[in-house]
């Protein structure tokens, strides 16, 4: 039976009933089990799927018959998690390819080749992430988590647009998320200093920032996209125990360790918005454990249109 709506809000505000592995226990009793084969001929591109959640999404669109490319930085790491993916999986069609999502440059090579050599793309899922311990620029100047999670997936998603076009139909879109954090709500969008210079620099705040970020950049590629069959969503994975947080927030992860979702629970909403029906029928949403979140909890919280304009005119200077 499916949870009540107002108990699942309430699950949402309150956060850690919400996030952990205690909410997503609650809601999944009442969802739908996604169909075997529903993604079978769809090629989909799940960026920073070496390990953690990255891993997962791959493997759960696997498991649905989707044809997975995992875009990794490190060809190494890259072959072990397909090597695992085909263990479970015999007859499954993994591919991996090598791009620094945070590099400019080679998310436009890695874009170039896959336009040559794929007549259609079917999905992506932007995942890579990085929570640097202190500011550092890319080669081409910028600041690195706002390359990682804003620029190289906002020119990743435009560069492959052609393809993303040819692999829509009118009743099956193509589709792109980006898996956001719940971090996000306690940021604001940072419009006058986004490069992150200014005060005294701190990973999570530069995670946090950039997440909200995403979610807005997620309601304009919406709109951007709308007329070539490309639905675009944002989601959260809730608490997740990834490599990520071991590494990154190793004091949260000791307190919260006993509540932490598995790598599967964290992804399976990025997994069902690739495959469910509901998710082509809308765009530019916002999701946690396959419900659409408000993005802001307080109306005051809402981006202004100057806002929301200038991180689009960011994203295209930088990327120009």
């Amino acid at each position: 039976m499916q949870l009540p709506r107002l108990v699942d809000a309430a699950l949402d505000r309150l956060v850690v009933p919400g996030y952990s592995r205690l909410g997503y226990a609650a809601r999944r009793a009442g969802w739908n089990t996604l169909r075997a084969g529903s993604l079978e001929g769809r090629t989909v591109l799940v960026t920073g799927a070496s390990g953690g959640l990255g891993a997962a999404t791959a493997r759960g669109l696997v498991a649905l018959g989707a044809r997975v490319e995992l875009v990794v930085r490190d060809r190494t790491r890259g072959e072990q998690a397909r090597a695992t993916l085909r263990a479970e999986h015999p007859d499954a069609v993994v591919d991996v390819a090598v791009c620094d999502v945070s590099s400019l440059a080679d998310v436009r090579r890695y874009a170039a080749e896959v336009r040559d050599r794929e007549a259609a793309v079917h999905g992506l899922v932007h995942n890579a992430g990085v929570m640097p311990p202190e500011r550092t620029e890319t080669a081409e100047g910028h600041e690195l988590a706002l390359a990682t999670h804003v620029l190289g997936p906002f020119l990743l998603t435009r560069e492959l647009r052609p393809v993303l076009r040819a692999g829509a139909s009118p009743t099956s879109p193509s589709r792109v998320v980006f898996v956001s954090s719940g971090g996000m709500y306690t940021a604001s969008l940072p419009t006058d200093d986004p490069e992150f210079r200014a005060g005294t620099y701190s990973g999570g705040a530069a995670y946090a920032r950039t997440k909200r970020m995403q979610v807005v950049l997620a309601e304009l590629l919406a709109d951007d996209l709308a007329s070539d069959g490309i639905v675009v969503h944002s989601m959260h994975p809730g608490w997740a125990d990834t490599p990520g947080v071991a590494s990154s927030m190793p004091g949260f992860r000791r307190v919260t360790g006993p509540l932490l979702r598995t790598d599967e629970q964290g992804a399976d909403t990025a997994v069902w918005l690739q495959a469910a029906a509901e998710a082509g029928h809308s765009t530019g949403v916002f999701w946690h454990d396959r419900a659409p979140r408000p993005t802001h909890y307080l109306p005051r919280g809402a981006e202004t249109p100057q806002a929301r304009a200038a991180l689009w005119t960011l994203c295209v200077d930088a990327t120009s």
